[in-house]
């Protein structure tokens, strides 16, 4: 059976097929790779290839196969020993030795490279000697690795935007009252810091956590029982079925009873990507026990994504709610609040979880909706109308007439385009689908001008880059001849 979920980038489709893809795509540095497939106007589905499941841009991973393309020996080769120089040089195994003659160390002998984000010991010290490095590094600073280390910010692969205390203390306190006991962090590994430290500390916090996360530099702060080198986009576990079923052990422990999964993904990831990923999750955990136990049900899920993907996230989760409760983040310019940021984060909470059981902090304006039966935020009225708490962005909606449903605030009713938008909007009249024909059918990117279009393009850059290359070469003769004529007259006084 074929399922060709949704579009990528309007006309492109990520295409999973019977069976695990995993098992028959070719592999880059990041794992398997996905299958893709272009739309083409009026004729369908076009040429299949295979691409990074975790980079959106060619520049992070220049992977790229056609699907029906022969592969020569030769080739392979040289692909098999371009991933295995691309991945980590060490073992998770060799890390965790590392670690534990690290914290043998006393703390002034205890150094971190910031240029390589390695934590070194004494024989490395030399090789490392013009890097920038901290030294004493203590104890405190090794529990809170995602302060140690760089984050990575790249938001279509990497994304290590990192909650702030009041989000992190706020999923924490959310899961202790929720009964929950175990913790599988898809890429938080915030808030799998925060239940290490509650579990370690004195209060009476009896949870435990397993951190899966794409970046390998968490190996050097984390046994195999509690971090997972893990790709969310196609589910791969890099140190393969060891991981993995470390993974499945640790979500089946107790029969699958009070465990939840927590994911923060990248928001420019292929949603259809993460779900095919999430649901595997979700069939590793629902594999204990019997169809009369608690684990035939879904498994409890917090997936963390901004609000305007919420018509996407449940078309592949029906049963998903989203929460007004705004997520934000340290290293982040726009989602948190203050002064640098915006002043309502997009970002969101969609879980399976009762919404009517999530109490929101009322001290942060969140109030209680009778009528919804849930938390909502202090701007989001309810309508009479709708019957509902109609706001997705944290502001005060209104309720349009003609549309039948509440809106932005800022928006009006365009009557040439029947639906409410933006005043400044270009209207459904004047707006062509494609920006080089205006054919309505289809996008720039599979236009069947486009390779016209674009050569005219290139020759007018050619034509003008000509133009100044004459008109640079033009002014550096007339400067060089003024220079000249200067020398010679200053020659002529001096005689």
């Amino acid at each position: 059976m074929e399922a060709a979920l949704a579009k990528t980038d309007g006309m492109t489709t990520v295409v999973f097929e019977g069976g695990s893809p995993a098992a028959r795509a070719p592999e880059c540095p990041h794992g398997p790779t996905l299958l893709f497939a272009r739309i083409l106007p009026g004729k369908g589905k076009g040429r299949r290839f295979y691409a990074c499941s975790a980079c959106r841009e060619r520049k992070d991973c220049n992977f790229f196969q056609w699907q029906d393309e022969k592969i020569s020996e030769a080739r392979l080769s040289a692909r098999e020993n371009y991933n295995r120089r691309y991945r980590p040089s060490k073992t998770h195994s060799d890390n965790v030795k590392r670690y534990k003659e690290f914290i043998a160390l006393p703390p002034s002998k205890r150094k971190f490279c910031q240029e390589c984000q390695q934590l070194l010991l004494i024989p490395e010290w030399e090789r490392h000697s013009d890097h920038p490095v901290l030294s004493d590094i203590s104890m405190a600073q090794l529990r809170r690795p995602s302060q140690l280390l760089s984050a990575l910010e790249n938001k279509k692969t990497n994304a290590q935007y990192l909650f702030t205390d009041r989000s992190c203390h706020f999923l924490l306190d959310l899961l202790v009252a929720q009964g929950f006991r175990r913790v599988l962090c898809v890429g938080t590994p915030r808030l799998h810091e925060l239940i290490q430290l509650a579990a370690a500390s004195k209060k009476k916090i009896s949870l435990k956590s397993l951190l899966l996360d794409i970046d390998f530099r968490y190996s050097q702060f984390y046994p195999e029982e509690e971090f997972c080198h893990y790709n969310m986009f196609n589910h791969y576990f890099f140190a393969g079925e060891a991981a993995s079923r470390v993974c499945e052990d640790f979500l089946q422990e107790n029969r699958g009873r009070h465990v939840v999964m927590v994911a923060d993904p990248p928001f420019g990831g292929l949603v259809e990507a993460l779900a095919s990923g999430f649901r595997k999750l979700m069939a590793m955990w629902s594999s204990a026990g019997d169809a009369d136990s608690p684990t035939s049900k879904e498994l409890p899920i917090l997936w963390i994504f901004p609000y305007f993907f919420e018509p996407r996230i449940l078309e592949f989760f029906p049963s998903f709610t989203m929460l007004d409760y705004q997520v934000d983040y340290d290293n982040h310019a726009l989602y948190k609040h203050g002064k640098k940021g915006r002043k309502q984060s997009p970002v969101r909470i969609f879980t399976n979880l009762s919404p009517r059981s999530i109490v929101l902090p009322v001290e942060e304006g969140y109030r209680f909706c009778p009528v919804c039966q849930r938390y909502v935020s202090a701007e989001n009225r309810h309508c009479d109308i709708c019957n509902s708490c109609t706001s997705k962005d944290g502001r005060c909606w209104t309720h349009c007439y003609l549309c039948k449903k509440c809106v932005k605030p800022s928006w009006v009713h365009c009557n040439t385009c029947g639906r409410c938008a933006l005043p400044t909007h270009p209207c459904e009249g004047a707006r062509a689908g494609c920006f080089i024909c205006g054919e309505a059918d289809h996008k720039r990117t599979a236009c069947p001008n486009r390779q016209r279009t674009c050569k005219v393009d290139q020759d007018n850059k050619k034509a003008k880059a000509k133009k100044k290359r004459k008109r640079v070469l033009l002014e550096t003769t007339c400067w060089k001849k003024a220079k000249a004529a200067r020398k010679r007259k200053n020659e002529d006084l001096e005689l």
